[in-house]
């Protein structure tokens, strides 16, 4: 069973999922990257370009998503080493500061909370998010192409690929399809006909909807409703 609620991290989330005894389901494409915590072990998630399908025995995990682009500042390494890659946080930071990190959340009654905490700890000490990102994540949510928002936002092409690239794992064009991706899963589950979908959430016609959903999902749309998927 997955739950989420908002975090008093701006703009984060804190999770928890209890995957069932089948599996758990793919981890669809956000955006985001997250800082886990599961079966004693501190991991961090990549940004994704693909559906992610976790691998073993299921195990319940919690965890905190950062919003889009806060994350490598937070922890220290540019989002495009972790694309598409779970690490462990002891791989990324100081053995020794990991160790107390997992003593004081294997040592709360409240995992979640206490991962919680570790992430606004790391946000107290790290700079403020850069605001042109959060306006470059905002007008790409809202549908508007990358060329004319790099030239809002002052940069040229390979400034904005490159500043994307640290900050969200890929580039602004890979952004855009991530989230208009989420955009069209929101429309469909609220009852948007796949057409009218595909439409207001800027593919070219429902083939293009359908083609980007098996490429980024890896299954075709309908499969992908049917499905216990996260996104």
């Amino acid at each position: 069973m997955y739950a989420q609620w908002a975090s008093r991290l701006p703009g984060a989330v804190v999770w928890t999922n209890r995957p069932p005894a089948g599996g758990a389901p793919p981890v669809l494409p956000d955006g985001c990257m997250d800082l886990m915590w599961s079966e004693g072990r501190l991991i961090v998630a990549g940004p994704d370009t693909r559906a992610y399908v976790p691998a073993g025995p299921p195990a319940p995990y919690v965890g905190v998503r950062f919003f889009p682009g806060t994350a490598p500042a937070l922890l220290g390494v540019p989002a495009h080493e972790l694309r598409d890659r779970r690490v462990d946080l002891a791989d990324l930071w100081p053995a020794d500061r990991v160790r107390r990190l997992r003593a004081r959340i294997a040592a709360a009654g409240d995992p979640a909370g206490a991962l919680e905490e570790t992430a606004l700890r790391c946000a107290a000490d790290a700079e403020p998010p850069d605001p042109l990102l959060r306006r470059l994540v905002d007008a790409l949510e809202a549908g508007r192409p990358v060329g004319a928002t790099a030239d809002e936002l002052g940069f040229s092409a390979r400034q904005l690929h490159r500043r994307s690239l640290a900050a969200f794992g890929y580039g602004p064009k890979t952004l855009a399809r991530v989230l208009r991706l989420q955009r069209a899963l929101a429309l469909v589950r609220s009852g948007v006909p796949y057409a009218e979908t595909a439409a207001r959430a800027g593919y070219a016609d429902q083939a293009h909807l359908a083609r980007d959903v098996r490429d980024l999902a890896g299954m075709p749309l309908g499969a992908l409703l049917r499905g216990s998927v996260l996104t």
